[in-house]
């Protein structure tokens, strides 16, 4: 919201009077300029408006998650695209978590995913080659090109601008679009070592966003969990279902139904 000065003159001199907007009632807090309104649960105080981000990308755009952020998906066109994809998911029940551990899809942020995945084996972690990709005014450790250690991110979950510094790291996470446990229940279980860790791996999996609403998610699926930015649910949606298709992994009759539903289906 903008500060408007009037100019009057009263008795000849010149007298300044400056009004400031200001917000209004519990309601105006929750809703942004244009009157869009977007949910907070589980989401951290301040995610209100989403920032602008002209780098974001959408994902119909970005079939292999090497271009950054999660533009809006917005025109009756690009949402007909999206349900088309989506509908081409596949569905069945979640299965049981038992056997799941972290380890079993290789460590955290490993380089060395085997199945050709971008950005694998060229020296960089994972973790590092996403706040790359979507953090603005990056900085690096001194005599490194790979260790970030601030930078600017533009959280497409919450709309919010984050400042982000490696001493407080966990501010910002990387989430799995589709978590990994998800993927255990769903099929994962039954894959190689090597599959599981090209999926934690891979760019189109992973989306650096703000720490606490990542954390809300844990492994929840679209139907169970959504971003609080309602613009780009269906663009989360679309990303959800390109890891489905490209892995392989069905998901349940409710997420696909939630991922139509979100993109005008």
């Amino acid at each position: 919201m903008r500060s408007d000065r009037y100019v009057r003159h009263i008795g000849g001199a010149r007298r300044i009077l400056v009004a400031s907007t200001a917000l209004l009632g519990t309601g105006l807090l929750l809703t942004g300029c244009n009157g869009t309104d977007f949910p907070v649960e589980g989401a951290p105080s301040g995610s209100g408006v989403p920032a602008a981000n002209g780098r974001a990308v959408s994902p119909l755009d970005n079939p292999d998650g090497t271009k950054p952020g999660l533009a809006a998906i917005t025109s009756s066109a690009d949402q007909a695209k999206a349900r088309a994809l989506i509908q081409k998911v596949a569905t069945k029940g979640r299965g049981p978590k038992t056997g799941y551990e972290r380890d079993k899809f290789g460590y955290a942020w490993m380089d060395s995913a085997p199945g050709g995945i971008p950005f694998a084996h060229n020296g960089c972690d994972s973790r590092n080659d996403l706040l790359k990709r979507d953090g603005e005014q990056v900085h690096f450790r001194a005599g490194s090109n790979c260790v970030v250690t601030s930078m600017t991110l533009h959280d497409p979950y919450t709309g919010k601008t984050i400042e982000w510094t490696k001493s407080r790291a966990t501010k910002v996470q990387i989430d799995h679009v589709m978590p990994l446990s998800y993927d255990w229940q769903m099929g994962a279980s039954r894959w190689t070592k090597d599959k599981r860790e090209d999926i934690a791996n891979d760019p189109l999996n992973l989306i650096p966003v703000d720490g606490p609403t990542n954390g809300a998610k844990s492994d929840s699926g679209p139907a169970g969990w959504l971003p609080p930015n309602k613009q780009i649910r269906c663009s989360y949606s679309v990303r959800f279902a390109q890891v489905s298709l490209k892995y392989d992994l069905p998901v349940t009759a409710a997420d696909k139904q939630m991922m139509l539903s979100l993109c005008g289906g």
